[in-house]
């Protein structure tokens, strides 16, 4: 009997390319920060955490390939944020928040907010980036959506709306993209083990009126098939594989790491 191991990291070169990767400070996006400087690039990591950054600066080892440069910023800065995308290689477009209330209930800045941070921002970094990637006839862009940008969930419009929205903007880069020899594409993850997904607990038992104990179980994992959490890691894997030049014929998807929810 043949016994497999654990898979290694995909085979991965990004000597001399740019990477920009928001909210790098934490979660999957630092993840994604360690992965593409891990296989040699310059990422500029994008974060209003600038604690975080300095941690993620500190935790990329010495001597490894690729180096880290912190960016900090506020992703509500519009015009910052598509000057800080100016000559990237690869957009990784991640930040995100969540708040989870009913629609009658949900705060009107605070919608606003995620919609601005969440597919406003991916699509000032697009206008910043696509110049230099058409110019060279590369380019990698790679949206973290989320299995909420292929389903509905109760109490999370804006997020869904952000979600879904980012789809959308993912297929039209593909295909304006396709062209120039840039690929746009979207990660799906279902629940990964993230600050945000920890901070949802509590919200999600008061929307739902159970237990902060019974929410995994019975809110988050409730249509996931693999009843587990999904490691920030596994999401940068999938990331440094739509970086590789056997992705090159894949665009305008959306790459589902939901543990068979949407196979419902």
């Amino acid at each position: 009997m043949t016994v497999i191991g654990t898979p290694g990291p995909v085979s991965l070169d990004l000597d001399g390319r740019t990477a920009l990767v928001t909210g790098a400070a934490g979660g999957i996006g630092r993840a994604c920060a360690l992965r593409l400087a891990a296989a040699g690039a310059t990422v500029r990591a994008v974060d209003r955490d600038t604690d975080g950054l300095t941690r993620l600066v500190t935790d990329h080892p010495n001597g490894a390939p690729g180096r880290i440069e912190p960016c900090p910023l506020d992703l509500t800065d519009l015009d910052a944020a598509e000057r800080a995308a100016a000559g990237t290689d690869l957009l990784v477009n991640n930040a995100g928040l969540q708040l989870v209330r009913p629609i009658e209930e949900f705060p009107p800045e605070v919608f606003h907010q995620v919609l601005t941070v969440m597919l406003e921002a991916p699509f000032r970094l697009l206008r910043g980036a696509l110049p230099h990637m058409y110019a060279q006839g590369w380019g990698r862009v790679i949206n973290i959506s989320s299995v909420h940008g292929l389903r509905a969930s109760p109490f999370k419009s804006a997020y869904v709306a952000a979600k879904h929205g980012l789809e959308g903007l993912s297929k039209t880069a593909a295909l304006e993209g396709a062209p120039h020899g840039v690929t746009s594409n979207c990660v799906n993850p279902g629940y990964v083990r993230t600050p945000l997904v920890e901070r949802q607990i509590a919200d999600q038992a008061a929307a739902h009126g159970i237990p902060e104990e019974r929410v995994p179980a019975d809110i988050l994992l409730a249509d996931s098939a693999l009843k587990r959490l999904l490691e920030p890691a596994e999401v940068a894997e999938a990331v440094a594989y739509l970086c590789t030049p056997q992705a090159s014929f894949v665009t305008g998807i959306s790459l589902a790491l939901d543990g068979g929810w949407t196979a419902h």
